[in-house]
């Protein structure tokens, strides 16, 4: 079956079967490999992508279930969150990267909905979100930088480990 669907702003079409996951039409369909592939239950929260700027895990979003709402990916990330990306590598937070595009892509959608977010906010936004390396504290002080520097605020605070590699 043909899909027709918005990804990261551009009109695209996949042929596939109607329960085919968004994330194998994303990576083997429309070679948008950014997104990863993790547990494939929807737990880890490697895939993460927008559906209409919330996050989902792909691996468990049929195609079918999209319709007319729009899809964000890793891929499409870099222009609307620049300030983003940018603490994310001020910060040293990627160690072996395999579960930043999802991070990110919640850490994006918590920025989105709420400017200002405490510790407990970014807990419980990122807390679908794996990291094998344990760089957690790295990926709280990065958005709240990111969201400092959104509002025009300039700060620095140190991650807790000192910003060493695990």
């Amino acid at each position: 079956m043909q899909y027709n669907i918005k990804v990261n702003g551009r009109n695209v079409s996949a042929d596939v079967a109607p329960d085919t996951p968004l994330l194998w039409v994303l990576r083997d369909h429309l070679d948008l490999t950014g997104t990863k592939y993790g547990c494939g239950g929807g737990f880890c929260g490697a895939c993460t992508v927008h559906v209409d700027g919330q996050p989902v895990r792909s691996c468990q979003t049929a195609i079918s279930a999209i319709g007319d709402r729009s899809v964000g990916t890793i891929e499409g990330l870099d222009a609307a969150h620049p300030e983003l990306i940018s603490s994310w590598i001020q910060n040293n937070v990627p160690q072996c990267g395999y579960c930043q595009s999802g991070q990110l892509m919640s850490a994006a959608a918590l920025l989105d909905s709420n400017p200002t977010p405490t510790d407990a906010d970014i807990d419980n936004a990122m807390s679908g979100n794996i990291c094998r390396c344990g760089t957690y504290t790295r990926i709280r002080a990065s958005i709240k930088e990111a969201a400092a520097s959104r509002r025009g605020v300039a700060i620095w605070e140190a991650p807790a480990d000192g910003g060493q590699t695990s």
